[in-house]
């Protein structure tokens, strides 16, 4: 082989070594059952589709995507939100899938994948909004209420970001589901809904003017799926997380659920 030979082959070598070796680190779980639990509530990452009846959403095409690099197939079942990480953590379900941010100590029941997606908390009001503009506007009117559903961020964001610490205040009006707080909004049953950046700005995109983000974010949370704690299938996840960012997928299947979905 001529020296020139040799050179192209050394660099050939060196440039794909990089691919081959991220290639092999996304493993082959060789058609596993993995038994994945969700709320369906949490619109746009997981929720029914009112035209189908069908639950869909960014999760489940994430999932999905991941089932296909990883090579496993998906078992989904439901529970509702407050029951959810605790069912994980007895080892009830493989997985859970919500939009859980990622927290210390929910760390102490289960075990978190790596982030999946970074998002913020804003402010959603209606579109004719104009008693306040930021957190402290809010809390100033004592008239003014907010929804949450107990035991999110966004529950908490509310509590001490917004108002005054105590989680019993009475201008904090729980409900069931996301969903339900954003119904109530609507409704002008509460006057503040907080969300996360990416639901928020598809809801606020899609309701004709009807709703709006207003103010800086108050917090910004990362997202993971959960796990029992020393679960074998957190380091297969992360790796199909890894690559499936690296390879765009993810950002594809946020335009579709963020962008273009159209409720």
């Amino acid at each position: 082989m001529s020296r020139l030979k040799l050179v192209l082959a050394a660099l050939a070598a060196v440039l794909l070594f990089p691919l081959a070796a991220f290639a092999q680190a996304v493993p082959d779980l060789g058609g596993k059952k993995i038994v994945v639990v969700t709320e369906n509530a949490y619109f746009p990452l997981q929720f029914v589709d009112p035209k189908t009846g069908k639950p869909v959403g960014w999760e489940y095409d994430a999932m999905e995507a991941l089932s296909k690099k990883l090579n496993f197939t998906v078992e989904y079942q439901n529970t509702s939100w407050d029951a959810m990480i605790q069912a994980v953590s007895d080892k009830q379900y493989d997985l859970g899938m919500t939009g859980i941010t990622i927290k210390d100590d929910r760390k102490e029941k289960v075990d978190f994948s790596d982030p999946y997606m970074l998002s913020e908390i804003f402010m959603l009001v209606r579109g004719d909004e104009s008693r306040f503009t930021d957190a402290k506007g809010f809390a100033a009117d004592e008239k003014l209420l907010v929804g949450a559903q107990a035991g999110t961020s966004p529950f908490y964001v509310a509590v001490y970001n917004v108002l005054d610490g105590n989680e019993q205040n009475p201008r904090i009006k729980l409900m069931d589901t996301f969903a339900s707080t954003v119904a109530a909004l609507q409704a002008g049953d509460v006057d503040l809904v907080l969300t996360d950046s990416a639901a928020g700005k598809a809801l606020s995109d899609n309701s004709g003017g009807k709703l709006k983000l207003i103010g800086a974010p108050l917090q910004a949370e990362e997202f993971g799926f959960i796990f029992p704690k020393g679960s074998d299938l957190v380091a297969p996840i992360n790796a199909g997380i890894a690559a499936l960012k690296a390879d765009g997928t993810f950002d594809k299947i946020t335009q579709k659920w963020f962008v273009d979905y159209k409720p």
